[in-house]
């Protein structure tokens, strides 16, 4: 029994190592594998097939931009200004002699002609004024008859002895006071009829009337000399011509100055003047007064333009663009607007270098001719300007270049 189970034991043993045998060359079959697979992966990395594959990667595309050089045209140096239409004359219609309004002959707002007729007022004192001065006429006019027929009696008697020399001048003297107090007559006639005249209110000038201040019925206060209190009518402006007031900068001022030698008979000179939103200058002015000294505030010198106005269609205060043309053509670089970028209060235009970097340039900006921006200074004929692809353009970056135009746009000035 004993001799059984030794047996039993040792081939329990015996089974446990063939057991323990059979597991360890498992455990060498799998680290020799993750060994093979670390291997692998590392000849996939670093083999030259590998390497060469990364190598001939293609590199990040650069953003792409359109690059011109600066259109040169030989353009006149011009100013461009805002104005305002202002009348040549306005006047206040008031009345030189008092009464009671009559007649009004104009529609507020309307044209009227020059001595048209606008205002009445009740003539009837006035011509019982003129009919007492015209009858004091013909009485002195008879005592002026009297006097000189008194007057050549006492010469007859004075040459027959018959009478004296004191009666001669006597008659003399009245002679002269019967020829004043005619004059006398006569001057209160004149009176008489100024006032009377005056009953008509005309219109002095053509031009545009305003409202009527006062109406029929009512009693109006005048004075020739306006010396007392007057009743105000209406307000008249002319039309035909009309100024155009506008302001120049600092700057303008001195351009205009540094070009004023060139010009002939002073600052008289042509103008051209645009509409609203309108695209040509299609009228036309003469620059003929420039003031004396510049506002301190605002940093600017009033000027005025005249402008014929036939149609009556420019009116006080409308406004209008102003052009003054202040130097002949010369070489000039445009540039499109929309490739003038702001800087704070000054313009900057993005270019392109020899190695393709974007370079800003800070310039001077004229007037917008045809569509394209004036460049007064800052840059050159060979310059490389970003006209199209400016989001993608930082300065300092390299960016793809392609050839861009530069065109005028048809129809715009």
């Amino acid at each position: 029994m004993e001799t059984g189970t030794e047996l039993t034991s040792d081939e329990r043993a015996e089974s446990k190592g063939r057991g323990t045998n059979r597991r360890a060359p498992v455990r060498l079959w799998v680290a020799v594998g993750i060994a093979g697979i670390v291997i692998l992966g590392a000849w996939i990395k670093y083999s030259p097939a590998a390497s060469g594959s990364l190598a001939g990667a293609p590199p990040v595309a650069l953003p792409q931009v359109a690059v011109s050089k600066p259109l040169v045209q030989n353009l006149d140096t011009r100013l461009g200004f805002l104005g305002q239409f202002s009348a040549v004359s306005q006047v206040e219609l008031r009345a030189q002699v008092g009464g009671t309004l009559t007649g009004i002959f104009f529609k507020d707002g309307g044209i009227v002609r020059k001595d048209d007729l606008l205002f009445t007022i009740d003539p009837r004192p006035y011509e019982i004024t003129l009919a007492e001065a015209t009858a004091q006429l013909d009485v002195a006019s008879a005592r002026l008859e009297l006097a000189d027929r008194q007057l050549d009696r006492a010469k007859d008697l004075e040459q027959s002895n018959a009478g004296s020399m004191e009666n001669v001048d006597q008659r003399t003297s009245d002679q002269r006071a019967a020829r004043a107090s005619v004059e006398d007559a006569k001057a209160r006639i004149r009176d008489a009829e100024f006032d009377l005249d005056h009953c008509r209110i005309t219109a002095p000038f053509t031009g545009r009337m305003g409202t009527h201040l006062v109406s029929v019925g009512n009693l109006i206060a005048g004075s020739r000399t306006a010396t007392s209190p007057t009743t105000l009518l209406a307000m008249l402006v002319s039309l035909d011509p009309i100024y155009l007031d506008f302001d120049m900068s600092e700057s303008d001022f001195l351009v205009y100055s540094k070009y004023q030698a060139h010009l002939k008979g002073g600052h008289a000179q042509k103008v051209e003047v645009a509409l609203g939103d309108d695209n040509q200058y299609a009228r036309s002015g003469v620059f003929d007064f420039l003031d004396n000294v510049l506002d301190r505030s605002s940093g600017t010198i009033h000027a005025r333009a005249t402008v014929a106005n036939p149609n009556l269609v420019l009116t006080p205060g409308l406004f209008a663009r102003v052009r003054l043309v202040v130097a002949p053509p010369s070489p000039t670089l445009l540039v499109p607007d929309s490739a003038v970028l702001p800087d704070q209060s000054q313009h900057m235009v993005m270019t392109v270098s020899a190695d393709g970097t974007v370079a800003p340039k800070r310039v001077e900006v004229g007037e917008i001719r045809d569509g394209l921006r004036v460049i007064r200074s800052g840059l050159t004929p060979s310059d490389r300007v970003i006209v199209d692809g400016l989001l993608h353009a930082a300065p300092g970056t390299k960016v793809a270049t392609q050839d861009g135009t530069i065109r005028h746009a048809s129809g715009r000035d």
